[in-house]
């Protein structure tokens, strides 16, 4: 779906906020502009013993409130555009939701499903070493993004330790530890956090579950909620699950190749775990119970929580009037423009943002990073309870924002995260 240009789209949000804040010039420019972008160009051996270049980037956009943070990502079509914004919403992410962390973005231009595991493993440790000089534990903290896993992040660790001990000899366990915080989203046995998977989807759970507590809202078929989610990835799935297992009823899913409605949307359910299970059997959602529904058609469901989990630009100025959904929880990045924005507020549907339903996932990447500085490791009821408090806390920080300021909770969240940053401007 073609829609508004993502750091375009960041930025109209951002102005949104400065009308309610008291900024200088110098304040604003720092808030919309990266830190640095780092550009990056390293040879790989393949596997028939040519060397081929790849270009690799990563952009660092606010360390005001500690180092950077943000995934890495492999992908042959980079848009720096899309890289810009999804950096600067991370920013704003780990202010909302009260974590000591800035906002970074980086990747490889590259199709991974072209290279074999050794050229995986290969251009992962050559990206490392490319940018080993400007990331660090106290300085920025990648994690997995598109293309990339929890393997490739064990790789990127282990290379970035090699690099740091031939360099300066690691002393000791804990020296090891804190260097190994350089890298979150790490395989559990090795570094890695316990509740890391299913993070944002938990995240979001929480969030939304908070504004259902404020609102009251009444089901249009009776008592159970209805659900449609708008992409089946780990985020879209998880999300549905714990929905279901609330006792909402999810009526829709949808990935890529399109999705499926339950037959009688007014009492049926589908179970996303066997959803999931049959997905995996037969390949697609097509092939799995229900009605094939297309992604357009799902989003204006006559269902009571909208949840695009899938891509940007989902709803736009064309589709926004037709959102039939009293709640519209964003567990993807940007999928709402500007002029959506402003539909749906006119219309009172309750649009949770991105930057808050869905940072989750930096949340517990964020304790990744602070067992492994502590050389600790949480169990999993730790951070499931660690995370339920910041994600309700951060919640009744926007809540009450919005209130004060009687705007939607976009700008809130905006608004209480550009005033946590400017504090630490100098």
């Amino acid at each position: 779906m073609i829609g508004q240009n993502p750091f375009e789209n960041a930025l109209t949000q951002l102005e949104g906020a400065l009308k309610y804040l008291s900024l200088s010039q110098a304040q604003i420019e720092r808030i919309k502009n990266p830190e640095k972008v780092i550009s990056v160009t390293f040879p790989v051996v393949m596997d028939d013993g040519n060397v081929e270049l790849f270009h690799g980037y990563r952009v660092q956009h606010s360390s005001l409130l500690g180092p950077y943070k943000g995934g890495i990502r492999f992908h042959p079509q980079v848009d720096m555009d899309e890289v810009q914004a999804l950096a600067f919403w991370m920013t704003i992410k780990c202010a909302v939701v009260g974590i000591p962390m800035g906002g970074g973005k980086g990747g490889v231009e590259v199709d991974p499903k072209n290279l074999s595991i050794a050229e995986l493993e290969r251009l992962s440790r050559a990206y490392v070493r490319a940018i080993a000089v400007d990331i660090g534990p106290n300085t920025d903290v990648p994690a997995p993004d598109v293309n990339t896993t929890p393997q490739i992040m064990k790789w990127m660790a282990e290379e970035y330790l090699d690099i740091r001990n031939s360099k300066f000899k690691i002393r000791n366990e804990n020296e090891k530890n804190m260097l190994m915080a350089t890298f979150t989203g790490k395989p559990l046995d090795f570094g890695g956090s316990e509740g890391r998977t299913e993070a944002t989807g938990k995240g979001g759970y929480y969030v939304l579950l908070s504004l259902l507590k404020k609102i009251n809202l009444k089901g249009r078929y009776g008592e159970k909620l209805t659900v449609a989610v708008q992409g089946f990835g780990n985020v879209g799935y998880f999300i549905a699950k714990f929905l279901h297992d609330y006792g909402m009823r999810v009526v829709a899913l949808s990935d890529s190749k399109g999705g499926i409605v339950v037959k009688d949307i007014k009492a049926d359910s589908f179970n996303p775990e066997k959803v999931l299970s049959c997905k995996k059997e037969k390949g697609s959602l097509g092939e799995c119970f229900g009605k094939s529904i297309s992604n357009e058609e799902l989003l204006q469901l006559p269902v009571d929580i909208l949840v695009p989990a899938a891509l940007e630009n989902q709803i736009t100025r064309e589709n926004a009037g037709k959102i039939q959904a009293s709640i519209v929880l964003e567990m993807a990045n940007g999928p709402t423009t500007s002029e959506a924005d402003e539909i749906l507020f006119k219309r009172k549907v309750h649009v949770v943002p991105d930057v808050l339903a869905n940072s989750g996932g930096v949340t517990v990447s964020s304790f990744e990073w602070e067992q492994n500085l502590k050389s600790e490791h949480w169990n999993a009821s730790e951070v499931e309870r660690k995370l339920k408090e910041k994600m309700e806390s951060a919640f009744e920080a926007v809540w009450e924002k919005q209130i004060e300021k009687k705007v939607d909770l976009r700008t809130a969240s905006y608004i209480v995260a550009i005033t946590q940053i400017m504090e630490k401007f100098v």
